[in-house]
C-alpha cells in the first residue's frame, strides 16, 4: 500500500519532526513519547524521529505507511498529534494514525447527489441515535428512516473529543472521526449505504473554535487572533498576521468530507462567530471551492450555514460563482456569503412559542398569531426592528422572490431540545394533536423541513446536555451549564428550584438515548403514521414557487400553502369556514357544508 503525503502548517517553525512512539508507549498509553529516555527506559529504543521536509507557505511535509501512528515536534517541542489527524485511535491526546481516504471500495458509482434543499432533513446524534452508539449500527436504522420518507440524514459533529460522550462541538482534530463512533472507515461505510438506500448525507462542521481539551493546533502556528473574540475566547485567525494558513485549513477541512467521503452537504455551525474581516470572507472562500468541486465531479453539493445574523446575503451567490442560486433578488456582491441555505430560527422560535405559550429568554418577541403568520410569509420575525432579547435592531428582510425552500425549519432540533434547561421535548407538556398541529404546519410549509431523531413519534426521552471531561475542566462545565440556565429564564416552566442535570453525570447520555421500542406503543405509533402521510403529502404537492398565505382566529391557525391548507387548533374547540376534501386528520377534525370542525388539539388538511 502506498505511503499518504501528510501536510502541516507550521509557518514559524524552523524545523518539524515526526515523532514515533515505541510499541511500550501505546501498550501502557503514555502515548506522547518521551524526547529522552529516562533511567527506567534506558533498554528501550528510543522513539523514532522523521523529519519533515518544508514547502511554501509555511507548509510540511513527510510520506508515511497508513496505520502509522506518530505525533509532530515543532523545533524540538513537545510532540503532538497533527491538525491535520485523519485518525485519533487513542483519544485527542494520544497520537495520530495515518488514514488513507482513497483505500475505501466505494459502491455508489450511479449516485449522482441530491439537493438537499426542499427535502425532509432528519437529525441524529450517532452516540445516542442507537444503543450501540456507532455508525455502523446507525446504519441499520437508515431503512427506517427511508420507510418515514426523509431524504437527508443529517449527522451533528463527529470530530474527536475528549472522553466517549460528547455533543461533538467541543470537537478537535476536526480531519478525523471520533473513534467511539468507529473512526473514518465507518463515515465511509455509513455514506456508501445511505446513498444505497436514496439517501443524501449533510455533515455538521464546526470551524468557528475547537474544543478546550486536546486542542494543540496553537503549537504549530498562529491559529488565533486577539483582534477578535467569540464566547470561547480569542477567534480563530482569518484576517490577521499569518491568516492564509489557517483559512486553507478550513476550506481544506470543507471540501475533505464531500470530496474523499462522498458527503453531500455540510451544515456549518453558528458562522455568525467566524469573525473575518477580510476583503472575500471565509464562507465565501468556502463556497467557491465547494462549487469547483461540484463542478469537477458532476455531484450535487450543497452548503448550509446556521447564521443567527438574520441576512440574506449569507445565501447570495459569490462573485466567483454569480450563476449558482435562481434568486435574482440576490445580486452577488462583496458581502456574499455563497451558502446555498440557512436555518432560520425565526420560524422555530414563532411555532414552538405559539404552540407551548412560552414567551421568555429568547421567546419573548415570539407567541403571538400575528407574529407566526409574520414568519411563514416573511421568513425573518427580527427583519431591521428592535430584537428585545439581543437588547438592539436586528436583521433584514428576505425578498419575495427569495425561494423558501433555502430556508430549514423545524420544531426540535439539538439546540431547541438540548439547550432546554432538562433537555425536554414539546411531547411532554403538548397534547399529542398540538404536537401534530406544528409537525402538519412544518411538513407542508415552503421551507426545508428538518426532524430530529425520535421525534417522528413523538418520543418523550429527552436530549440533554452531556460531557465527558476531566473532572476540572467537567466541574466547569457544570458550572457554566448552570449559569446558561439561569440567563436563559428556564425557571418560568421548570420552577426555581428545578434540579438541572449535571452534564458530567453518565445519567445525562442515558437518559437521551433513542428508545426505538416506543414506535410499537399505539400513540406513537399513530404518531409515525402522521408523519409519514404528511411527508407523503409534501412529496406529492408542495413544490417551488406555490403562493403561500396565512390566516388565524380565536384559538386556530392555517397555513395556506399552494393547494393544501393546514389548520391547527392546539388548545380549543374551533369552526373555520373552509372548501375544499379533507385530505388527513390528527385529533378528529371533521369538513362538511363548508365549515371544518376542529376539536381541541387537532389539526387538518384540506386540498383544493
Amino acid at each position: 500500500m502506498a505511503d499518504v503525503r501528510l501536510e502541516v502548517w507550521a509557518p514559524l517553525a524552523t524545523t518539524v519532526e515526526a515523532v514515533l512512539p515505541r510499541a511500550t508507549d501505546l501498550a501502557d498509553g503514555s502515548h506522547a513519547p518521551a524526547v529522552e529516555a529516562s533511567a527506567s527506559d534506558v533498554a528501550r529504543p528510543a522513539p523514532t524521529r522523521l523529519p519533515l521536509t518544508p514547502g511554501t507557505d509555511g507548509n510540511w511535509t513527510i510520506d508515511l505507511a497508513p496505520g502509522t501512528d506518530y505525533l509532530l515536534s515543532v523545533d524540538g517541542g513537545d510532540p503532538c498529534p497533527d491538525p491535520r489527524s485523519g485518525r485519533q485511535p487513542h483519544g485527542v491526546h494520544g497520537p495520530s494514525r495515518v488514514f488513507d481516504p482513497t483505500a475505501f471500495a466505494w459502491t455508489d458509482d450511479a449516485w449522482a447527489g441530491r439537493d438537499v434543499l426542499g427535502g425532509v432533513l432528519y437529525e441524529l446524534h450517532v452516540g445516542t441515535f442507537t444503543p450501540g452508539g456507532t455508525l455502523d449500527s446507525a446504519i441499520e436504522r437508515l431503512g427506517d428512516l427511508v420507510d418515514l420518507g426523509v431524504d437527508t440524514v443529517e449527522l451533528m459533529p463527529l470530530a474527536p473529543f475528549p472522553g466517549e460522550r460528547g455533543w461533538g462541538y467541543d470537537g478537535v482534530s476536526i480531519y478525523a472521526v471520533h473513534e467511539v463512533y468507529g473512526g473514518p472507515e465507518a463515515l465511509q461505510r455509513f455514506v456508501d449505504a445511505a446513498h444505497g438506500l436514496g439517501l443524501a448525507v449533510c455533515l455538521d462542521v464546526v470551524h468557528n473554535h475547537f474544543g478546550p481539551a486536546g486542542n494543540y493546533v496553537a503549537t504549530f502556528g498562529p491559529y488565533f487572533t486577539a483582534k477578535h473574540h467569540t464566547p470561547w475566547g480569542a477567534a480563530i485567525n482569518l484576517d490577521d498576521e499569518h491568516n492564509a494558513g489557517v483559512r486553507a485549513f478550513i476550506v481544506d477541512h470543507a471540501v475533505r468530507w464531500l470530496r474523499d467521503f462522498h458527503v453531500d452537504a455540510l451544515r456549518l455551525d453558528a458562522v455568525h462567530a467566524l469573525m473575518d474581516d477580510s476583503e472575500r470572507h471565509i464562507l465565501a472562500e468556502i463556497a467557491d471551492a465547494v462549487a469547483e468541486l461540484e463542478a469537477a465531479t458532476g455531484r450535487t453539493l450543497t452548503l448550509i450555514a446556521e447564521s443567527d445574523l438574520n441576512d440574506v446575503a449569507m445565501i447570495a451567490p459569490t462573485p466567483a460563482h454569480p450563476d449558482t442560486t435562481g434568486d435574482p433578488s440576490l445580486p452577488a456582491t462583496a458581502a456574499s456569503r455563497g451558502m446555498d441555505g440557512q436555518w432560520a430560527d425565526d420560524v422555530h422560535h414563532a411555532l414552538h412559542s405559539w404552540l407551548t405559550g412560552e414567551t421568555f429568554g429568547y421567546y419573548v418577541d415570539f407567541g403571538t398569531a400575528e407574529t407566526l403568520a409574520h414568519a411563514f410569509e416573511k421568513v425573518f420575525v427580527h427583519e431591521g426592528g428592535l430584537s428585545t432579547f439581543r437588547g438592539t435592531a436586528w436583521g433584514a428582510p428576505v425578498p419575495d422572490d427569495v425561494e423558501r425552500r433555502r430556508f430549514v425549519t423545524f420544531t426540535q432540533n439539538h439546540d431547541q431540545v438540548g439547550n432546554r434547561g432538562l433537555g425536554d421535548r414539546p411531547d411532554e407538556r403538548l397534547p399529542a394533536g398540538a404536537i401534530a398541529g406544528g409537525a402538519a404546519l412544518l411538513l407542508l410549509s415552503p421551507f426545508t423541513p428538518l426532524l430530529f431523531q425520535g421525534q417522528e413519534w413523538g418520543t418523550r426521552r429527552p436530549f440533554q446536555f452531556f460531557s465527558d471531561h476531566d473532572p476540572d475542566l467537567g466541574a466547569l462545565i457544570t458550572a457554566g451549564r448552570l449559569q446558561e440556565f439561569a440567563s436563559h429564564g428556564w425557571g418560568e416552566i421548570y420552577g426555581p428550584d428545578a434540579v438541572i442535570p449535571d452534564p458530567q453525570d453518565e445519567a445525562a447520555f442515558a437518559a437521551s438515548v433513542v428508545d426505538w421500542a416506543e414506535r410499537d406503543q399505539p400513540e406513537h405509533a399513530a404518531m409515525l403514521a402522521w408523519h409519514r402521510t404528511l411527508i407523503e403529502l409534501r412529496r406529492a404537492h408542495v413544490r417551488p414557487g406555490l403562493a403561500v398565505a396565512t390566516s388565524h382566529g380565536e384559538g386556530w391557525f392555517a397555513l395556506t400553502h399552494g393547494p393544501l391548507t393546514v389548520v391547527a387548533a392546539p388548545r380549543e374547540d374551533a369552526a373555520v369556514p373552509l372548501a375544499g376534501s379533507l385530505l388527513a386528520s390528527f385529533g378528529g377534525a371533521e369538513l362538511a357544508g363548508g365549515t371544518l370542525r376542529l376539536p381541541a388539539a387537532s389539526v387538518a388538511v384540506v386540498g383544493t
